[in-house]
């Protein structure tokens, strides 16, 4: 199954929910969505919820990065991603670390409220946690 989203405004933060295959190309789909509906709501925090029915390829996770910096998802976004299927977590750690080690923002979290109550508090110093 190809992946499908649904993006909503939640008031102080932009939500998408996510399920299916994981792929570069429906995570360009994915992201150039987000960035339109960040810059219509004039709100770069956004927590991702995702049910992945297969995880990424390792290949795919590396071009992340580069899908990123040519869609311009820079340091105004804050991501919060919650990978729910337990065999995707590694592949999505994965493009989290490819994505630090590039500057880019992100952060993978376990649950929904951890990853919320990280996008949501504005504290540099919570930001090395």
């Amino acid at each position: 199954m190809a992946s499908v989203f649904e993006i909503s405004f939640e008031g102080d933060h932009v939500l998408v929910r996510i399920e299916g295959e994981k792929s570069i190309e429906g995570s360009t789909k994915l992201f150039t969505a987000l960035i339109a509906a960040c810059d219509e709501y004039q709100c770069f925090d956004i927590l991702g919820i995702s049910n992945a029915t297969s995880p990424m390829p390792v290949d795919d996770g590396y071009q992340h990065a580069d899908m990123f910096k040519r869609l311009g998802f820079d340091n105004r976004y804050r991501l919060a991603w919650v990978e729910q299927t337990t065999e995707a977590v590694s592949a999505t750690y994965f493009v989290e670390t490819v994505l630090v080690n590039r500057g880019l923002p992100g952060r993978l979290f376990n649950s929904v409220s951890d990853a919320k109550a990280w996008l949501l508090n504005k504290d540099p110093q919570q930001e090395t946690t």
